[in-house]
């Protein structure tokens, strides 16, 4: 009966330093990729033309994370381009928002540089002689008309533009505790000046 419960113990002392372990290991790699990715939201700009509000922004990525993908491992990023009225009591609120999906896809080998932008509408699909002109189409909103100034109820507004970065599927072993991490690679936000639209009625 002693050398059963030895050997009881024993495995349960073994699975809680296996468990251990990994966990420790999961932890390490998160937090370690996390602080090597360095990204930011530049060049967001804000203009108006007859009215129409225009949002020129775009995804600036370090070496790091620009090696991976050219170095062919897929990479997926949304784009959020929303509108926020602002209320000097209440939170701000929510009035309208445009979104995005960017995959890039690259292989090394061929030289094969692909990217897609998908709106929820419609699917484009671009390829592109150069990893340079593929990135710099794909992490770029360009001149986005997003909404006219006299549709708005008169009030003070603002353009946040979100972009976040989706984690690449991680090793089963891994992969098990994802319950304990964030889903994302990164989520920036970046928010323009306020500024004053809508007529009175």
């Amino acid at each position: 009966m002693k050398i059963k419960g030895y050997k009881s113990k024993l495995i349960r002392q073994r699975i809680l330093h296996l468990f251990t372990f990994y966990f420790s290991l999961f932890t390490f790699l998160l937090l370690s990729h996390s602080l090597s990715i360095g990204a930011e939201i530049s060049g967001h700009e804000v203009r108006f033309h007859e009215n129409d509000i225009f949002v020129t922004a775009s995804l600036s990525l370090d070496n790091k994370y620009l090696q991976e993908l050219n170095n062919g491992i897929t990479k997926e990023f949304r784009f959020y381009v929303d509108i926020f009225r602002v209320w000097k009591i209440w939170p701000d609120e929510f009035i309208l928002s445009r979104s995005f999906v960017r995959r890039l896809m690259c292989d090394p080998v061929k030289k094969e540089y692909i990217a897609t932008s998908n709106d929820g509408t419609t699917l484009v699909e671009k390829r592109f002689k150069s990893f340079e002109s593929m990135t710099k189409w794909a992490l770029t909103i360009n001149d986005l008309k997003l909404a006219n100034l006299r549709e708005l109820e008169p009030g003070v507004y603002f353009v946040r533009v979100t972009a976040e970065s989706k984690i690449r599927k991680l090793p089963p072993v891994i992969g098990y505790f994802m319950i304990f991490s964030p889903e994302t690679e990164f989520k920036l936000v970046k928010d323009s000046f306020t500024f004053s639209a809508g007529s009175p009625k």
